[in-house]
């Protein structure tokens, strides 16, 4: 197995047309990483840059990890056909790879007699998106099944298949497999620039030319700088920040499923939902901002969040506070994806994938390869890709540290560094020497929960520098 993972010094040379790239995918976040795995199935010279040092560090690093069915997605809608088709695909990825899914179910509840009115016609949207599953449940019901619901809940709207993964495993895990089967990876890689020719494409990076036949512009929050470099100007991506609170695991108790706020007109509002990790999660915010590296938290954010948070579950307020956190959106002013095909430019530039971008990846990498089709790429027949099996960080499902037979063939699985999340000498060596190493102690936590628990590495962090440091050597 080839494997080409590059993060620093110079590109590797690309001057004819036989080192040519067929295909470059720009960002490699959730979404580019998904189509960069989609084009590994096709006998294709593929690459997939990023401007950051790892997978997935943008907008896919901080979301509210939740695996949509679309029940509300705009019918009709382009989005709201990929998270439909995504949410199939994604589900039966992650059984095959490891990646931890919950299916919690989700409620959306209705405080008032106004939100209340509102379920029927939701249920009714559910069911124009193919959803069937829905039904309405009473006061009573909800009570029942969500005790420590704040008083005067009148009802909800229950949708049994919304689940919670793991946002972090899973663009990893597409990554991770793009590259095993021969797509080359250059981290630390930010477009400048981008001439375009009857050849393709020659992109000024910041380690150098790289030359492509077609492109592919996964860039997140900047996609319309570098839909501009190819000369439209056709959206412009407002960042649109979200600040989370992530409650201690003791809080885990309190709540059963994804409880949603019933939508208005100022959008979808404040959610409170468990997390794959055993916490518990209460945000976003919506907060329209021009800076596009924004993602510090507020005392003004976090205020509203416990404002809300109070009404949905009081109980959680009294419950410790293990992280705060912010990631940003790349809203564009349209409720849809801003998925659009050039083929004469032999490019596809895939803007404007909001939060529900992780479950819709699969899905969009299918249909990014049909619009490159398009542009005129050669797909030969599909291949088989590398069979994967990612680590699982999920609380629900097994870990390293409770498997007896794992621990006594190999004892580093049963010597914990970190004791606030479990994390075990054998999963942060494992990381240290996968296919797509960590770069950074925080991408070492993404990779294995280690300094992710309630002391934030007050007590492992010396520890887990020291292994970082001494893999890096």
């Amino acid at each position: 197995m080839t494997v080409t993972l590059t993060t620093a010094g110079p590109l590797p040379p690309e001057k004819d047309a036989e080192n040519t790239y067929d295909v470059t995918v720009v960002g490699a976040g959730v979404v580019g990483a998904a189509i960069a795995r989609e084009l590994a199935r096709h006998p294709l010279r593929t690459a997939l840059v990023d401007a950051a040092d790892d997978i997935g560090n943008g907008t896919s690093k901080a979301n509210t990890a939740i695996l949509h069915t679309g029940f509300d997605a705009v019918p009709g809608s382009l989005e709201a056909r990929l998270v439909r088709e995504g949410h199939e695909l994604l589900t039966a990825y992650a059984a095959e790879t490891g990646i931890p899914v919950e299916r919690v179910g989700a409620l959306l509840v209705a405080w008032d007699e106004e939100q209340l009115d509102r379920l029927p016609r939701l249920r009714a949207k559910a069911e124009r998106n193919g959803y069937l599953a829905s039904r309405i449940i009473d006061a009573d019901e909800l009570r029942a099944r969500e005790p420590h619901l704040g008083p005067g809940a009148l009802g909800a709207l229950e949708v049994p298949d919304e689940s919670i993964i793991c946002p972090w495993t899973t663009p990893l895990a597409f990554a991770t497999q793009a590259v095993r089967a021969g797509v080359h990876l250059h981290l630390n890689c930010r477009v400048r620039d981008v001439a375009s020719d009857d050849g393709g494409h020659t992109l000024t990076t910041s380690r150098g030319p790289l030359r492509t036949r077609h492109l592919v512009n996964a860039a997140g929050l900047h996609a319309d700088e570098i839909d501009r470099l190819l000369g439209h100007d056709v959206f412009t991506v407002t960042p649109r920040r979200g600040q989370l609170v992530v409650f201690d695991k003791l809080a885990r108790e309190l709540v059963g499923h994804i409880l949603l706020p019933v939508p208005g007109p100022a959008g979808k509002g404040v959610l409170v939902a468990p997390t794959v990790f055993g916490n518990v999660l209460l945000g976003p915010t919506a907060e329209e901002l021009d800076d596009r590296t924004a993602t510090g938290s507020t005392a003004e954010g976090i205020h509203l969040l416990r404002e809300k948070g109070r009404r949905i579950l009081p109980a959680l307020l009294d419950e410790e506070v293990t992280a705060v956190y912010a990631g940003l959106r790349a809203a564009t002013g349209q409720e849809d994806y801003r998925i659009q095909e050039y083929p004469a430019l032999r490019y596809v530039a895939v803007g404007g994938i909001r939060s529900t971008g992780l479950t819709a990846s699969m899905a969009i990498g299918r249909h990014v390869k049909d619009l490159l089709a398009a542009t005129g790429l050669h797909l030969d027949e599909p291949r088989p890709l590398p069979p994967l099996t990612m680590p699982n960080l999920g609380e629900a499902f097994p870990r390293p540290y409770r498997n007896a037979a794992l621990i006594a063939e190999d004892p580093a699985y049963g010597t914990l560094v970190c004791h606030c999340e479990q994390v075990t000498l054998g999963e942060i060596r494992d990381a240290l020497s996968a296919t797509i190493p960590p770069h950074s102690p925080d991408g070492l936590r993404r990779r294995t929960r280690a300094r992710g628990g309630r002391c934030q590495g007050f007590y492992c962090g010396a520890a887990v520098r020291a292994l970082f440091e001494e893999a890096r050597r």
